[in-house]
């Protein structure tokens, strides 16, 4: 899936400038109707295998286009609100899978996650494409120039935004998360913990953090709910790897579990508070509509590459030291809060141009 979604991630950009927002919400509906049609009909596991090829390539393209879509038609004053209410779905259908996952074979689970593809291709009928979008491609026609080439990202007005896109996507996806999401049952297990009771925990957990995440972002800003998701992550690293270390040494037997669980669920409940989402809504609103294709490009594929890192060496890492791996996640997610406090900008309550005037500015 991670593959697939770097595949998605380097055509993400061109795709949504050359042919529209609109088109390319059409294009990766198809790739996750096919990827979970696959799955559902699938005999063996080459086609397990490329169902998941064709949901990494849907997730890839939606990375990108869903933010850049939302923040181009959203009204300022609203913008934080309504993008984190459409960020958290993510978190909602994770906890919802993490529910009836626990009931259900993984093909009639497969059956259920084609459903919201379907209602999908149904609401593309009604909405618009993006006005700006309109504007940017007459603009184009009209003076036959642009700046959206990825060599032109490395120009130094562009520079800080391009630092504060990359590493947040950096931050974002190697600070664990695949780690927890895809080998949740094993963590579970190898702590001693029900996996059906963890998920279901987790599920409930997340919800109302998405909500509160949701309720306060307008207010207290995307850089504050950054740096106190990083902070949480942090500390649910720290207690998972406590675990493991007190399990290594043979102390504390009857608390081990307990910290596992609890590091779990803060780890899970942060990333649903502030880095599951606000990243990309941060950088949806740096980037100028001239380098956008370019610059999303460059950050979604950055993040499907950790992601792919993170989940592939995360066995290997596993079985060399527990503790040690979640160690290494809680040092990344440690530095995520400095980056944050550091680097990245306040864009709430400012329209797309006045950010764009902002951060192109400090660098010329």
């Amino acid at each position: 899936m991670t593959a697939g979604a770097m595949i998605g991630a380097v055509i993400s950009g061109r795709m949504t400038d050359f042919i529209g927002r609109r088109l390319t919400l059409w294009i990766l509906d198809i790739f996750y109707i096919v990827g979970w049609l696959a799955i559902i009909f699938a005999e063996g596991a080459w086609l397990l295998d490329l169902g998941r090829l064709s949901l990494g390539i849907g997730f890839g393209l939606t990375c990108y286009v869903g933010p850049a879509y939302l923040a181009e038609i959203i009204p300022k004053d609203i913008r934080g609100l309504l993008m984190s209410i459409s960020q958290s779905m993510t978190g909602y259908g994770a906890s919802l899978t993490f529910v009836i996952g626990s009931f259900v074979t993984w093909r009639s689970l497969a059956i259920i996650g084609c459903i919201p593809s379907l209602l999908l291709l149904l609401a593309l009928f009604f909405i618009p494409e993006s006005p700006r979008w309109l504007d940017y491609i007459e603009n184009q026609r009209l003076q036959q120039n642009s700046d959206d080439n990825v060599l032109n990202l490395f120009r130094r007005k562009y520079l800080h935004i391009v630092i504060v896109g990359v590493g947040l996507m950096v931050v974002q996806a190697s600070g664990g998360l695949y780690g927890f999401m895809f080998y949740m049952s094993e963590i579970f297990d190898s702590a001693g913990i029900s996996s059906t009771l963890g998920f279901i925990l987790v599920a409930v957990l997340q919800i109302p953090l998405i909500v509160l995440s949701a309720a306060l972002i307008d207010k207290f800003g995307r850089r504050t709910l950054l740096m106190a998701s990083a902070t949480g992550q942090c500390l649910g690293c720290l207690l998972t790897g406590l675990s493991y270390f007190l399990q290594e040494l043979d102390w504390w037997k009857e608390a081990s579990p307990i910290l596992a669980l609890i590091g779990v669920l803060v780890y899970m409940g942060s990333y649903a508070f502030g880095m599951g989402g606000i990243p990309w809504i941060v950088v949806s609103e740096i980037f100028p509509i001239n380098v956008k294709g370019s610059a999303g490009t460059l950050c979604n594929l950055v993040s499907s590459f950790c992601s792919w890192v993170v989940s592939y060496t995360f066995n290997y890492s596993f079985s060399w030291s527990p503790a040690g791996t979640f160690f290494i996640y809680a040092g990344i997610c440690g530095f995520g809060v400095v980056f944050i406090a550091k680097l990245v900008p306040e864009t709430k309550g400012r329209t797309l141009e006045e950010i764009h005037a902002s951060l192109t500015r400090i660098m010329q």
